[in-house]
């Protein structure tokens, strides 16, 4: 699933819309240390009242938002696995009866706590329902198109929270009229952090694709191995920060530790060419650069004695994989930070060829290229001619 297939089903996840039929949650509740289901109920979520449904909304919102390649991963399920995940979920996915669509997402919650054990008690909610999306916009015409002509694909979602339990507080009793403790025991489930999820099936070019998942991190670039592995069987996965990592040490090897700052500004913006073509072009893939692309993209960015072999070379002493190709989007820093003794900087990559580093009387310097007066506690700073 690319960037703009996440946010048009993410966007859907509100009260009353005919896009999205949300059927049934299945919450399960699991006590920490043992990994024993203490208690799990089945509800037609419409059943819920409002402000319960708006309350899960959002986490499911949750577990859809994040950078690709970040905090979501598109995974692919492995082949010939035994009682595969795969299998269960589209069994889950296919069935008629409630008893039998639990039994299929407790065999999940199963394979989730044989291998993981939390110093709390968490909450597996999972819900089953239909999106729709339409295959084009309304003719005004013919007045076709519309809701009336929608993509149809049943899915699966499932949010793991930790629970929090209360914090002591003081409570004024407007019945009462007196101050007194909070003495509620009841623990809090923590909606609105998830510690993971997934989608299933993945959805590309309006497609459900069951051979693929939409799995979430809870945290950016940490994936659980053990998650993808083990309860997901599924293959490997590369992040984006490895992704960029890699990429910055090839250019290490190729370039050299010293480098002119436009020379990098150069690499990012030829990178972001590329990815915003492939926007203005509406592709469905995101491009990838192989090391044939990365040699030329430094030859136009004023890299001295560059040529393929040697960044064939040195894709091969960073990553074992010399057919490896890097999601452009996954290169480009959103800021880059310069660090000092002084002062710290964060600059947008595009505005690296405005800082150069400098010798001034025997000194280092960090001389910043500015186009407006510089502002400090109300002062405008005179200007100095070296």
């Amino acid at each position: 699933m690319n960037k703009k297939d996440i946010a048009n089903f993410r966007k859907q996840f509100k009260l009353n819309n005919n896009l999205l039929a949300i059927r049934e949650i299945f919450n399960v509740y699991v006590q920490k240390e043992s990994g024993e289901v203490y208690h799990h109920i089945s509800l037609p979520f419409p059943l819920l009242d409002k402000e319960a449904q708006d309350l899960f909304l959002t986490n499911f919102k949750k577990v859809l938002t994040g950078d690709v390649d970040s905090k979501l991963f598109e995974l692919k399920f492995q082949r010939d696995v035994e009682a595969s995940t795969q299998t269960i979920l589209y069994d889950g996915l296919q069935a008629r009866l409630t008893e039998d669509w639990k039994e299929y997402m407790l065999q999940i919650v199963e394979k989730m706590f044989a291998h993981a054990v939390y110093e709390f008690d968490t909450v597996v909610t999972f819900i089953r329902g239909e999106y729709r999306k339409p295959t084009r916009k309304v003719d005004l015409d013919s007045e076709t198109g519309g809701d009336d002509e929608v993509y149809y694909s049943p899915f699966i979602l499932c949010s793991l929270n930790r629970t929090d339990q209360p914090k002591k507080a003081l409570l004024f009793d407007y019945i009462e009229k007196e101050f007194k403790p909070n003495n509620a025991s009841d623990p809090i489930i923590n909606l609105a952090a998830p510690l993971s999820g997934f989608l299933f099936p993945a959805f590309n070019d309006n497609a459900a694709d069951v051979n693929h998942i939409l799995y979430y991190a809870g945290k950016v670039n940490q994936p659980d191995e053990t998650f993808i592995d083990s309860v997901l069987n599924c293959e490997e996965i590369i992040t984006a920060g490895e992704d960029k990592d890699c990429f910055e040490l090839i250019l290490n090897k190729v370039i050299g530790n010293q480098v002119d700052t436009k020379i990098i500004a150069n690499v990012y913006e030829e990178i972001d060419k590329i990815v915003q073509e492939s926007v203005e072009n509406e592709e469905s893939e995101v491009p990838k650069l192989d090391y044939k692309d990365i040699g030329r993209i430094l030859q136009v960015s004023g890299v001295e004695n560059v040529d393929t072999d040697k960044v064939e070379h040195a894709f091969k002493a960073v990553i074992s994989d010399e057919k490896h190709e890097f999601k452009a989007s996954s290169l480009i820093p959103k800021s880059i930070k310069i660090n000092t003794s002084v002062a710290n900087l964060s600059i947008n990559p595009k505005d690296l060829k405005n800082v150069k580093y400098i010798m001034y009387q025997g000194k280092r310097c960090l001389l910043l290229e500015i186009e407006e007066d510089v502002i400090i506690e109300g002062f405008k700073l005179e200007s100095e001619t070296m």
